[in-house]
């Protein structure tokens, strides 16, 4: 009797190991493929046919998003994907966005161990969903040339975000795409080219049909995070609030070189959170700040 339980449970543990590198190898897959084709390659048939046949059950919404996310003229902005999966769900994700980067380094660390290392740690809801919009915009901003939202409504009451920090984490993973998009315009072009860039800020979308600058809820308590690859946990209202305002000073310089533009820079000043002198310290060109409403009492 006690050799057949101790058989049982060799067969139980096995089968649990085999299981566990079936589901280790699926992300690992799924990984390679978003490494070779989240940017501007094509995936063939064959590509989307191995995604297809990637068994693991926990992986199911996982491939559908990862299919989506190297899929060019795709749907991500649509509320399919827009709606925030479940946390098993984002998690998975987080740790196939890991797996690629690991992937990426010099010296890579075994997937294996990435990957368990991962699904052992307690990662906090506010990272998942960072990790996941982040994903999915770079999807968006990657395989939908031109770009181009101006027709685009982002209505965040049906996304299942829960507070005002996850539509914040949205929003600003949303205006980090648009702000690439008028960064070099303003930035590398010498002098600036501020009629690409306004060509650019006029494809923007709306959040629940209001201009961007318009989206102000921006109280909540702020929190630390890994945002960017080894630089360690900063604060996160500085770094997305920060290349926020380069976004609206990017904007406000444009509408400043013409007269007839003088109704919508007061538009600009007044409905943003330029005018919010609480959140100055959070932006790198507060002094730039400061002077704004100087600027316009004159």
């Amino acid at each position: 009797m006690k050799k057949t339980v101790l058989i049982a449970l060799v067969i139980l543990i096995s089968s649990a190991k085999l299981v566990a590198g079936d589901l280790n190898n699926d992300i690992i897959a799924l990984a390679k493929i978003y490494k070779n084709f989240m940017f501007r390659n094509e995936p063939t048939e064959s590509t989307f046919n191995q995604i297809n046949n990637i068994s693991s059950k926990e992986l199911v919404d996982v491939k559908k998003i990862i299919r989506e996310m190297i899929t060019t003229n795709n749907k991500l902005s649509t509320d399919e994907f827009l709606k925030l999966p479940d946390e098993s769900t984002l998690k998975y994700l987080l740790i196939v966005r890991n797996v690629d980067w690991n992937m990426l380094e010099d010296k890579p660390k075994d997937n294996i161990t990435v990957i368990n290392d991962l699904i052992e740690k307690q990662i906090n809801r506010y990272e998942l969903i960072d990790c996941y919009y982040g994903m999915l915009f770079a999807g968006i901003g990657n395989k939908n040339q031109p770009f181009d939202m101006s027709k685009t409504n982002f209505e965040m009451y049906k996304y299942n975000l829960k507070d005002d920090t996850e539509k914040a984490i949205f929003f600003f993973e949303a205006m980090s795409l648009c702000g690439i998009n008028i960064w070099g315009y303003m930035n590398i072009a010498n002098p600036p080219n501020y009629k690409a860039a306004m060509e650019n800020i006029n494809k923007f979308p709306k959040f629940d049909g209001q201009p961007y600058y318009q989206y102000t809820d921006f109280g909540f308590e702020d929190f630390k995070m890994e945002i960017e690859k080894g630089k360690g946990k900063v604060s996160y209202k500085t770094y997305y609030l920060n290349k926020f305002y380069d976004t609206l000073l990017s904007h406000l310089e444009c509408l400043s070189q013409n007269k007839k533009d003088d109704e919508s820079r007061t538009d600009l000043l007044l409905g943003s959170i330029l005018r919010e002198k609480k959140y100055y310290q959070y932006s790198k060109k507060t002094k730039i700040l400061e002077s704004l409403f100087t600027e316009v009492k004159k």
